[in-house]
């Protein structure tokens, strides 16, 4: 079948969808206890997204009053996750999707590609990690290397001692580390094989080190929107993995795979981190699509060890999703209710806690969040960074504005938020793979304790000691 009719498919999707539109105020799908309307299933779905164009030269974000933002390096390729090492280089994911033959087939499928190259996320995968390097610390890159490359789309990035681990497409890898090394030659090796195959629907893979560097956390997104292709699809994906690094430390029935699901009902986790506070794993979700504007709420959540979040069957605890079958109310029994939402359609990516000192003190121990908007909303949701405070190891109030803009006044998309860190001198950093560029937020004026020279030895976050 000619593709020509796709793109005027997409334009009469987005005019059939204008009827339908959010209903709830501001305010209403974020927090602990979001207002969950009833689910309005249209025959077309919402399609009102944000098309890509970049940034004007010398634009950048709108920061939100007191911060201050500037390029920290530009004309980089779809970068989409950050991870600082212990000397304070950056590296950064360049990637997109992999092959997917199986992935968006029929009508439905040829339009969802169309509607997402739109948006930017057509390109190919560089499939490289590139380094990024502030030796002058005057908050912008001047040395940038080709660290590590013939990767399959990577994402997530640990190091645990002399080892840095990769989470590709369809596997962890790993390669030796030396500090300060620019580039490694050394061929990855595969640690443990991932859900991944010709569909591979949701292929982002992100990682996080157990704090003794014992272990690998690693998220695994689902193979659909609400398993219409079959739960014999879902193995082992829709959840969060452990991989115990110990050799022989695995338990049954796990050491075939390497690995044993941490949890599991989380359609689309991305980012994770340990809240500093309370120790606590917490990553952030994208809920499932197309039953109206107002649902369903992504979300930031604690992790429990053997939790049920409640997709495909359910969302936020008991809300059962009429649209698969069989149902399975003995596991909407059991779903855990997510702690904190974050509106509806945002698409959070990115998740950082605060635990610098650059930033002013009601920021430690709160999550920076990047949304990297929405699709199936109207009006579109997210496309900004913003900050949840805690208190007590728990989310304390609403979010708060960052980094916003994104979207300009024609409605386009000059770049989309994807990857969050803090860097070794206390500053947030920010992946933008539309807009090809890694932005950095600080303070705009530098709190009382960060304006005069610390001593050496406290330079460092502690965490990155």
């Amino acid at each position: 079948m000619p593709r020509w009719w796709i793109l005027p498919l997409v334009a009469a999707l987005a005019l059939a969808g204008c009827a339908e539109r959010s209903r709830l105020l501001n305010g209403e799908s974020v927090g602990p206890q979001p207002t969950l309307p009833p689910p309005n299933k249209t025959l077309i779905p919402t399609v009102h997204i944000a098309p890509a164009v970049g940034w004007p030269d010398g634009a950048t974000p709108t920061a939100a009053p007191g911060f201050a933002v500037n390029a920290f390096a530009t004309g980089l390729d779809h970068p989409r996750w950050l991870h600082v090492l212990p000397n304070g280089d950056v590296l950064v994911a360049e990637s997109n999707a992999p092959p997917r033959p199986e992935d968006g087939k029929g009508i439905k499928g040829a339009v969802m590609k169309a509607v997402m190259k739109r948006a930017g996320a057509g390109v190919p995968s560089a499939n490289r990690i590139t380094l990024l390097r502030d030796a002058d610390r005057d908050g912008r890159a001047e040395l940038r290397t080709v660290f590590l490359q013939g990767l399959n789309s990577p994402f997530g990035m640990a190091l645990v001692g002399d080892t840095l681990y990769v989470a590709n497409a369809d596997a962890v890898v790993s390669v030796p580390y030396r500090l300060g090394q620019t580039e490694v030659t050394a061929a990855p090796t595969q640690l443990v094989a991932l859900p991944g195959g010709p569909l591979n629907h949701h292929w982002t893979k992100n990682l996080l080190a157990s704090r003794d560097g014992t272990k690998l956390y690693v998220t695994v997104g689902s193979n659909s929107n609400v398993a219409e292709n079959g739960m014999d699809k879902e193995v082992d994906r829709a959840a969060i993995l452990e991989v115990d690094l110990r050799a022989g430390a695995v338990p049954a029935p796990a050491n075939a795979k390497g690995y044993r699901v941490f949890a599991s009902g989380l359609r689309n986790p991305n980012g994770l981190a340990w809240q500093p506070d309370s120790g606590a794993l917490w990553t952030v979700v994208n809920e499932r699509d197309e039953i109206g504007s107002d649902l369903v709420p992504d979300y930031l959540t604690s992790v429990r060890d053997g939790g049920f979040y409640g997709w495909p069957y359910s969302y936020f605890g008991a809300h059962v999703d009429a649209r698969v079958k069989p149902p399975r109310p003995d596991l909407v029994a059991q779903a855990i209710v997510p702690d904190y939402a974050l509106g509806t359609h945002v698409a959070p990516l990115g998740l950082a806690f605060y635990d610098g000192a650059a930033l002013p003190p009601q920021y430690r121990g709160g999550a920076f969040i990047g949304r990297h908007g929405s699709w199936n909303r109207r009006p579109r949701s997210g496309y900004d960074v913003v900050f949840v405070p805690f208190a007590g190891g728990r989310p304390n109030g609403p979010p708060q504005a960052v980094l916003t803009d994104f979207v300009n006044a024609d409605g386009n998309a000059r770049g989309r938020p994807v990857g969050v860190v803090v860097d070794g001198a206390g500053a947030v950093l920010v992946a933008d793979d539309v807009g090809n560029a890694v932005w950095r937020v600080t303070a705009s004026t530098p709190p009382p304790a960060a304006a005069s020279p610390a001593p050496a030895a406290s330079t460092e976050p502690a965490s990155r000691k």
